[in-house]
């Protein structure tokens, strides 16, 4: 620090100070995002494609285009900036990630230094430079160092792994956990590790904005617990309900453990590698002088993962598939798409009825009306369940015509429903998971969308086994049932004019129907029109000459 400047940090009034987020696409700076917006920071995100990210931010948040592998994209962008995250790293890229990592944190200590920047805050990760490092470990190092040497204050946070969902070492045990009730594990499972909760290292992360940056230095950051990876994974177990047999074996060197967690986990094997090769040493925190300085007390490792878990299921309550699915990116494949532990089917069907007139036909949805489709099927299935002591389909609902959160629909209960938009089902059926059956209705006027979306949340292999077999019966009965909604819409609409109707197919009936697993439109031809059309139109469309 220069003699006789301040070292109070700029940041420390939300209001006022101006904070750069790079690295706003990943997963610890998509989270930090949220809660510097939620505490009242002014925000800049540095994107090099900011039209994906914009629809993700809020309203006073900026996001400006930029690459830290061009210095020239990064004046403007660093401009005004106060204090900067800089939460970059190429562990995934291909070729030379050690090098890419260097010049990248080159150029934005440079530019940073160059603008003015009072200050900035790396995340790093965890191990001792006395030691031998994995090369993934090393590369944060030297990036580390690179910041450092600018001159600017460096906060430094050097962490372990991070437990939250959707964090590389969190998804590598669930997948495990979820996919294998056996596991030959290597000796790269013994190695202590010092796992942080994603709530804890976002604490620390937003803390370092309001001590005087005469303490920024390098801080150890770690959880309450030391463990194993096999005792994470006996952690996450525990919370699922599940318990893996773990047999230790001392083969499998950490590139073919990689290449095996490529095959059975959503995980690159390129990133499973990395991962692999840093916790075969010991990571655990040396240093305690995060503790002393900030006010954080880190959860233990059950704790992380319930957390984990208890913030997936309220960010799924709040999920509208329609825009999840869109903005994902994932390509639906052979049993839907993944989301966390849970596997999604959804299909969409367009139809000419007011929102309305469609809503309400899916609100009176089960007992005496039926499923609109496969009726024999759904009784077939409720019997089985009442067998296997469940609820089957014998209990109806409590209305005819309207719902309720919480009323009964046979073997499901009303989740949560808004009028004419969106009705959510849990199945009660004795299942190897839970399950749930969504209905979305979007559209103005004489035209809807219809999305119909399966979800369900496995419990270990047997689960998993249960949704893929019954896929294509699934498939079968969804459809017919999304159909059937239609179809009754269309039943109300039978008055509507049809002089404008022509010779060979009404107007009401134009569909977009999409199979997860293709991709590809339903074909408009006559043997589709004729499963899909109300009978009086069917009728009347073949009396014309």
């Amino acid at each position: 620090m220069v003699a006789g400047k301040s070292t109070a940090n700029p940041a420390a009034i939300p209001e006022k100070s101006l904070i750069l987020l790079t690295g706003a696409s990943g997963y610890v700076g998509g989270r930090l995002l949220r809660s510097l917006e939620d505490q009242g920071y002014r925000v800049r995100c540095l994107a090099r494609r900011p039209e994906i990210l914009k629809p993700k931010v809020g309203p006073p948040t900026e996001v400006v285009a930029g690459d830290v592998l061009d210095r020239a994209s990064l004046g403007s962008a660093l401009r005004g900036v106060d204090v900067a995250y800089y939460l970059v790293h190429s562990m995934s890229s291909t070729g030379s990630f050690a090098e890419t990592d260097r010049q990248a944190a080159r150029n934005f200590s440079e530019a940073a230094k160059a603008a003015g920047v009072k200050g900035l805050i790396y995340l790093g990760g965890l191990g001792s430079d006395e030691e031998e490092l994995s090369a993934h470990l090393r590369s944060r190092h030297e990036v580390g160092d690179i910041l450092r040497q600018s001159g600017l204050p460096l906060c430094e946070y050097r962490a372990a792994a991070v437990m939250g969902s959707g964090s590389a070492s969190f998804e590598l045990i669930r997948a495990l956990v979820e996919r294998l009730p056996v596991m030959l594990t290597p000796r790269w499972c013994k190695g202590k590790t010092q796992p942080i909760a994603i709530d804890d290292l976002l604490d620390y992360l937003v803390e370092a904005l309001r001590i005087p940056t005469s303490k920024y230095r390098m801080y150890e950051l770690g959880g309450a617990d030391q463990v194993s990876y096999a005792d994470m994974m006996r952690a996450y177990g525990r919370q699922r309900g599940l318990k893996p047999l773990i047999i230790p074996v001392p083969v499998l060197t950490p590139w073919l453990s990689a290449l095996w967690l490529g095959l059975i986990t959503p995980l690159y094997a390129r990133i499973g590698r990395a991962i692999i090769e840093s916790i075969v040493h010991v990571t655990v925190v040396r240093d305690n002088a995060a503790l002393t300085t900030f006010s954080v007390r880190p959860m233990g490792i059950d704790e992380a993962i319930r957390r984990a878990l208890a913030h997936e299921e309220t960010h799924f309550a709040a999920t509208r598939w329609s825009d999840a699915l869109s903005s994902s990116g994932k390509l639906p494949s052979w049993g839907g798409v993944q989301f966390g532990t849970r596997l999604v089917d959804s299909r969409t069907l367009n139809v000419d009825a007011s929102p309305d007139v469609v809503f309400k036909y899916i609100e009176r949805i089960g007992g005496d009306n039926g499923w609109y489709a496969w009726n024999w099927l759904w009784r077939v299935r409720g019997f089985i369940d009442l067998l296997e002591g469940g609820v089957g389909l014998r209990r109806g609902r409590p209305s005819a015509t309207t719902l309720h959160v919480g009323d009964t629909v046979d073997s499901f209960r009303v989740e949560s429903i808004e009028p004419n938009r969106r009705l959510r089902l849990k199945s009660e059926m004795h299942l190897y998971g839970r399950a749930w059956l969504e209905f979305e209705v979007t559209g103005t006027g004489s035209s809807t969308t219809i999305r119909q979306t399966a979800i369900f949340d496995p419990v270990g292999l047997i689960g998993q086994v249960y949704w893929y077999s019954l896929y294509l019966p699934h498939q079968l009965v969804f459809s017919g049932m999304l159909r059937g909604i239609a179809r009754a819409a269309l039943h109300e609409m039978r008055d509507i004019d049809r002089s404008t109707m022509p010779h060979d197919l009404h107007p009401a009936i134009r569909t977009n129907y999409r199979l997860p697993e293709s991709r590809s439109t339903w074909a408009i031809d006559p043997k589709n029109i004729e499963r899909l059309k109300p009978h009086s139109l069917i009728a009347e469309s073949k009396k014309r000459p």
